[in-house]
């Protein structure tokens, strides 16, 4: 399933390690997952997501704040894949929340993988759901063989149209979440005179048919001010906010609108 991010060779495991036929090979780190991003694909030294950003969303995601999107997409998935066989990919998988969840909800022996771009989430992924297989790697060039997966997820996981052509399979199909009109509205009131909403137009994906959408929107009670200070470390509104200003608002507010966008689409033939 593998190919090689220097030459796109197919890569074969030996042991712990992944080699192609031009002898470039790649470790199987002691969590599982094998790193397939070089250093000339790199865009900084570290790339993604930090400890601190990962262990936030992961106690945000682990207080079942989002399960109802969890629940939506493993419904779109698993419901529609019928054989063993089937395999699916979780682009910009983080942490490893949905995909974990999605392989509890998957017909046993289907095949999960995941890759992001942050080497500390994909190690802290791997470690928690052995079954899955990790990797970290670049969205815009993906180190998959054509045609390799039924299903692609991407929760705002940016990607490359050509790339998510190349990999899927003939009628395979892409669940591209992106965040509703609505979504967490109250923080954009807080830090925003005029507020802007996002968009809720159908996005053209080249090479593909939109086949299906659902909304999913609900009031979220804040259990705790942690689980907003959380939230607010995972989005990029959190760098509008002061610290004074901050604590105003974790303090003050008791609810958040949740306004997600669960897109279909299929590859053309």
């Amino acid at each position: 399933m593998y190919i090689c991010p220097l030459c796109y060779q197919t890569l074969q495991l030996s042991g712990r390690q992944f080699q192609c036929a031009s002898r470039h090979s790649f470790d199987l780190a002691k969590e599982g997952y094998v790193n397939l991003l070089p250093v000339q694909h790199k865009n900084s030294k570290d790339p993604g997501d930090n400890k601190q950003m990962i262990g936030a969303r992961r106690e945000f995601l682990q207080s079942g704040a989002y399960q109802p999107l969890s629940d939506a997409i493993n419904a779109q998935v698993a419901n529609a894949v019928a054989t063993s066989t089937s395999s699916i990919l979780d682009l910009g998988c983080g942490e490893g929340y949905y995909s974990g969840r999605l392989q509890q909800a998957l017909t046993p022996g289907a095949e999960l993988y995941g890759i992001d771009i942050s080497k500390a989430a994909v190690k802290y992924a791997a470690r928690q759901y052995a079954d899955i297989r990790f990797a970290v790697a670049s969205a815009y060039q993906l180190p998959f063989a054509d045609n390799s997966f039924d299903w692609v997820i991407r929760v705002y996981a940016p990607s490359d149209s050509t790339e998510l052509q190349r990999v899927i399979k003939p009628q395979g199909r892409l669940l591209s979440v992106n965040p509703g009109p609505n979504h967490l509205i109250e923080m954009k009131q807080a830090v925003y005179s005029e507020v802007k909403l996002h968009s809720d137009d159908i996005k053209e994906q080249p090479g593909f048919t939109h086949i299906q959408r659902q909304r999913l929107s609900y009031p979220l009670t804040i259990t705790d001010a942690t689980q907003l200070d959380n939230l607010l470390q995972m989005v990029p509104l959190a760098w509008k906010f002061t610290s004074e200003n901050r604590q105003a608002f974790v303090k003050a507010t008791g609810s958040i609108s949740i306004d997600f966008l669960l897109d279909v689409y299929q590859l053309n033939d």
